[in-house]
């Protein structure tokens, strides 16, 4: 998906806006000149000026060539139902694990994902379910017990080693 550079030039407009808004909330250090809102307040100018630079230049070609220039142009694998729904599996297995790990824990949750994503590559599922569990297994013995990573348990905290 592209999206037109007047769509990118404002939205980083209103970034470096609140940036350049919040950084003046730093507080000074006395007796200088220079505090901590320095730095991030010429980023904020910076990326102002790069986003109205981007964004007259999106008006720009938008006006030069308004066929050629739309606001957002969709890839061709938009036109292909199996690689949007692959797309739609994606991002929903994602939110899936944002909002769903802390309460059904890693291993449910690796296992759902993995077998997800397998599923929307058309791996049969006699072998993508067995591979998920064993894969989600090992990726979180590695992360729990190898490299101390706290990972959720959720539902088995009852079974929890």
């Amino acid at each position: 998906m592209k999206f037109n550079d007047a769509i990118w030039g404002a939205a980083l407009l209103v970034f470096a806006g609140l940036l350049f808004v919040h950084v003046q909330g730093f507080p000074s250090i006395p007796g200088q000149k220079v505090g901590p809102s320095a730095m991030p307040g010429a980023l904020a100018v910076g990326l102002g000026i790069c986003g109205a630079l981007l964004f007259l230049g999106g008006l720009r070609q938008r006006a030069g060539d308004r066929a050629a220039a739309r606001w957002i142009e969709l890839p061709d694998w938009f036109a292909s139902p199996p690689q949007v729904v692959g797309f739609a599996v994606l991002v929903a297995i994602n939110l899936l694990y944002l909002f769903g790990v802390q309460w059904l824990g890693f291993i449910i949750t690796g296992s759902i994902y993995l077998g997800a994503l397998m599923w929307a590559l058309r791996v049969p599922l006699i072998r993508a379910v067995p591979i998920a569990i064993v894969m989600t297994l090992l990726i979180h013995y590695a992360f729990y017990k190898l490299l101390k990573v706290p990972l959720p348990w959720g539902l088995l905290q009852s079974i929890a080693w």
